[in-house]
């Protein structure tokens, strides 16, 4: 079968790409697709993560193991297309250059036969042009995660309290640490 995908940067304009591929490619295949699709560089690291129906990313699947043997990884190479991603889970998050942090939404929004004689991968539809620098990102902490009325624990007092604050403490001698 055939997944119709729609791959779109993250920013203020316009600029995505539908792509159709086999549903057997490995996600390490649909990665170089999408670097040549919109024409990055191709040098750097990269992620697709899974995802919900609000964008929430989960679990990972890294263009490289960087774990070193010290935690379980799924790796691009090593997972197809169609284990990732079907009718019932339809989203994923791309995520290239980890400095930069181009962020892509991946969308399945179809999958049908194949058609004879055409050669696959290939982009089906683009609009938009790729910008200069990937766009900024506004990041807001989980307000489940971060309150500031309560006591900051790394201080022992308010959450208002700053480190010159803290420090000017008249027992505390930052000599006496070593």
């Amino acid at each position: 079968m055939i997944y119709r995908l729609r791959v779109l940067l993250d920013a203020n304009d316009d600029c995505f790409r539908d792509i159709e591929i086999d549903d057997k490619s490995t996600l390490e295949e649909f990665h170089n697709v999408i670097v040549q699709a919109f024409q990055l560089q191709g040098d750097e690291m990269a992620s697709f993560y899974a995802s919900d129906e609000e964008w929430n990313q989960g679990e990972e699947y890294c263009l490289f193991d960087m774990s070193g043997g010290m935690a379980p990884v799924k790796k691009m190479a090593d997972t197809l297309l169609e284990k990732a991603m079907s009718k019932k889970k339809t989203k994923m998050i791309y995520i290239y250059d980890f400095l930069s942090l181009w962020t892509f939404s991946v969308e399945l929004a179809d999958v049908v036969p194949t058609n004879p004689g055409t050669a696959y991968p290939q982009v089906i539809f683009s609009v938009g042009e790729l910008p200069d620098s990937a766009p900024d990102k506004e990041f807001e902490a989980d307000p489940r995660f971060h309150d500031d009325e309560e006591e900051d624990e790394d201080y022992g007092g308010d959450a208002n309290t700053s480190d010159d604050e803290f420090y000017d403490d008249e027992s505390f001698d930052e000599n006496d640490l070593y």
